[in-house]
């Protein structure tokens, strides 16, 4: 168990770092939409043939708010906007295709949301072959999506079998009712049973479960619950996240409960202490922050290889150069540009249908942003990193090593001749090793909390 005293003194405001530049710190003027063009033409020329690229589709409709969700989505219960949404994606995906004018080859696909099992497996088998008929598929590519237990039916899974996906993750959070009813999400285990058995029976490879700490009323007891009936299921992936509860940005959801409802600090770290033993004892494999996965996941694989990665889409088990997403809020990345979609369904629709790429802002990133994204990448997948190469220095480098010196006197850091690394017990500090090479971060410091706590 770590010490309270470090969790007080480093549970501070801090990003999570699926990317950097962190959006905040994105160029206030933004992208020129030309720059963006540009640089994921670049992007693509440079790696097309080779890796080929990765396609994120963001599906917002949800039938119900889930008071503890962050994501970006749109509530409704009319089922009748799921094929305009679908054509409005397709015309976006053409406006990209006709810009590349070379076929893509894809290699990955993930859809995300909002909940994508809201779509009829139809209107989902549309939307794939649609996409399909104007690409390739690489010889070894990965489609996975996020389903809702609730609503996930065999024929969903069947569905998107047959197009090519054999990875799927289910969002379990906490079977703990009093958890549940507080965050509106009513999902009875014979749901989440359901869902998984039906996806191994049709044959998914990879099967990952969401769990999250730090909700509402969760104790010590229901993590211990939650993770026997995990056991039951035994995913091939466990995502155990902590509740980021930012209510000043997410608004109505997150303020559908009182602050004093939560666990403080100290409870938080005895939850995910507790979650990451229990895993451990059935044989799951810490990946990453957050992560965890069985040795014969690909993931656990990527780990031991070093390729793993992380991108908006959280820790992926491989990476290609660009990264093109589609749907509202959807944000793409060309390794030199981020570039985020218009974030509300209507603007979203009328600037694709107007022939427009609907980017709304964007961040191009400099040499500088280029050497510290690799050193923040390299920490948060490896748990280490190196400036032996003279490409990994940058002139603010001494003063980045002279913050992290508190963090080695506290032993959360241990300097190599050349580089640093991280011991087992400050895999949960990740994020503050971090932020000492965050020089947006330094040099700007927000005035107003917009971050989550880090630990």
């Amino acid at each position: 168990m770590i010490n309270n005293n470090l969790i007080q003194k480093y549970n501070i405001a801090g990003p999570r770092y699926t990317s950097y530049p962190t959006v905040p710190f994105w160029n206030e003027e933004g992208i020129a939409y030309n720059d963006w063009i540009s640089t994921m033409k670049h992007a693509f020329d440079e790696s097309n043939a080779t890796e080929g690229i990765s396609l994120y589709i963001h599906l917002p409709f949800c039938e119900k708010l889930c008071t503890f969700c962050g994501c970006h989505k749109r509530i409704t219960k009319q089922h009748g906007v799921e094929e305009p949404y679908i054509d409005t994606v397709l015309k976006e995906w053409k406006l990209y295709c006709d810009v590349l004018q070379e076929k893509p080859r894809i290699k990955e696909i993930h859809l995300g949301g909002g909940t994508p099992t809201f779509f009829s497996p139809e209107n989902l088998a549309k939307l794939i072959n649609g996409i399909l008929e104007r690409a390739e598929k690489c010889e070894e590519y990965e489609f996975s999506f996020e389903g809702h237990p609730n609503n996930t039916t065999y024929e969903h899974l069947e569905t998107l079998y047959n197009l090519g996906f054999t990875r799927c993750s289910f969002g379990v959070q906490d079977y703990d009712e009093k958890v549940q009813k507080t965050i509106n999400r009513i999902q009875p285990y014979e749901k989440v049973e359901a869902a998984t058995l039906n996806a191994r029976k049709i044959g998914y490879n990879s099967i990952s479960h969401d769990l999250v700490f730090g909700l509402p009323h969760q104790t010590k007891e229901g993590i211990i619950d939650t993770i026997n009936k995990t056991k039951i299921l035994k995913p091939d992936r466990i995502a155990f996240y902590s509740y980021a509860h930012v209510p000043w940005i997410k608004g109505v959801g997150q303020r559908g409960y009182d602050e004093n409802d939560l666990p403080t600090a100290e409870e938080k770290r005895v939850l995910y202490e507790t979650g990451k033993q229990l895993l451990g004892d059935l044989g799951y494999v810490e990946i990453g922050m957050d992560h965890f996965a069985l040795p014969t996941d690909s993931m656990h694989k990527a780990m031991e290889n070093k390729s793993l990665h992380r991108n908006f889409m959280g820790y992926t088990a491989s990476k290609t150069q660009l990264m093109i997403g589609l749907g509202m809020s959807s944000i793409s990345d060309s390794w030199y540009s981020f570039a985020q979609n218009l974030k509300t369904v209507e603007e979203y629709q009328d600037t694709v249908n107007k022939g427009i790429i609907p980017i709304f802002r964007g961040h191009l990133l400099s040499e500088e942003d280029l050497v510290i994204r690799k050193h923040i990448l390299n920490i948060m997948c490896h748990f280490e990193t190196s400036w032996e190469d003279e490409a990994m220095q940058f002139p603010e480098l001494e003063a980045c090593i002279d913050r992290l010196k508190e963090m080695e006197s506290d032993g959360l850091v241990v300097f190599t001749e050349n580089g640093l690394q991280l011991p087992e017990k400050a895999r949960p500090f990740v994020r503050n090793v971090c932020m000492a090479f965050d020089l947006h971060l330094i040099r700007k410091q927000p005035t107003t909390r917009i971050f989550s706590m880090t630990i």
